[in-house]
């Protein structure tokens, strides 16, 4: 039997190069050739119910509560995160759900606030916004006046195609909602060979590649939303707490890159839901529609 010493990340002493894999630059708007591919307008097959003994629940029960019940959903997506750190599902359709950040327990609702959504303004005169998920049923719950419901929920999904091969994922908008405009969208979490300690880091990454078929320029604005006990921020680079029922709490941190022709800029917090004396979620989105300068601006030509 022979022994060996691993250093921090992995490797054998005395091995320190990492790329024993060929690196090669990829183009970030482009997906795999070989996914799991899905039209975001695509309902799949709902799983359908069936029940457990009680021996068998008690059986489970180490390992998950069968005692809960859960929210079917045929839409899962590939997860944010790396190994053994816990995940945040995403469903094809661009909603973050099935919330798995401590042992047993798994939140499986999706939070309809945490989303992205472009702003398009082109020098020819045309407008376009919209949330970059197609509308949710259960949006109708939510306050229509000053809360999320409110949004430009203006996406299909007919045009556009989730593709998936873990640990990306790529979610291509094919003239939603600019008929001009093709926004891709790529998700990658670490999964780093021979190295798993960034592989098991909790972060994600979304890129955003544009490409302009239209004739006039386009000023593009992305936004990013997430939501934290009744409030909403956008920051490019800040923490919020999320606690959970008797567990400890949790830090999310976002940031954004600038680059040449990329402009960050950020909006403290907003009401998602209810009358509150700050600023609405209705509001928001109208302040970004107006002036749209005060977030990212991205110049395409």
């Amino acid at each position: 039997m022979s022994e060996r010493t691993l250093m921090g990340n992995g490797l054998d002493e005395g091995d320190t190069d990492a790329s024993h894999h060929s690196v090669k630059k990829v183009d970030p708007g482009k997906p795999a050739s070989l996914t799991w591919k899905r039209k975001l307008n695509g309902e799949g097959c709902v799983p359908s119910m069936f029940t457990l003994t009680f021996q068998e629940k008690l059986q489970m029960r180490g390992f998950i509560d069968p005692f809960v019940n859960r929210y079917i959903t045929s839409s899962h997506g590939v997860p944010l995160g790396g190994v053994g750190a816990g995940s945040i599902g995403r469903s094809y359709k661009g909603e973050f759900q099935r919330w798995q950040l401590f042992p047993r327990i798994c939140e499986d609702k999706p939070v309809l606030s945490n989303q992205f959504s472009v702003f398009v303004s082109r020098t020819s005169g045309e407008k376009y916004s919209s949330v970059l998920c197609p509308a949710s049923p259960h949006l109708v719950k939510e306050n229509a006046v000053s809360g999320i419901g409110s949004w430009d929920w203006n996406l299909k999904g007919n045009k556009s195609t989730y593709h998936a091969l873990y640990p990306r994922a790529w979610t291509v908008y094919e003239g939603e909602p600019d008929p001009a405009l093709k926004v891709v969208c790529r998700q990658i979490s670490p999964f780093i060979p021979d190295n798993y300690r960034e592989s098991s880091f909790p972060v994600s990454v979304f890129t955003f590649t544009l490409y302009n078929t239209g004739k006039a320029t386009a000023d593009v604005t992305l936004l990013f939303t997430w939501a934290d006990e009744g409030w909403c921020a956008l920051h490019p680079f800040a923490s919020r707490v999320r606690t959970a029922d008797t567990q400890p709490p949790l830090t999310f941190a976002i940031a954004a890159q600038e680059s040449e022709g990329v402009q960050i800029s950020e909006c403290p917090c907003f009401f998602i839901s209810g009358d509150s004396p700050g600023i609405t979620a209705k509001q928001m989105w109208q302040e970004i529609e107006q002036v749209s300068l005060l977030f990212p601006s991205i110049y395409i030509q």
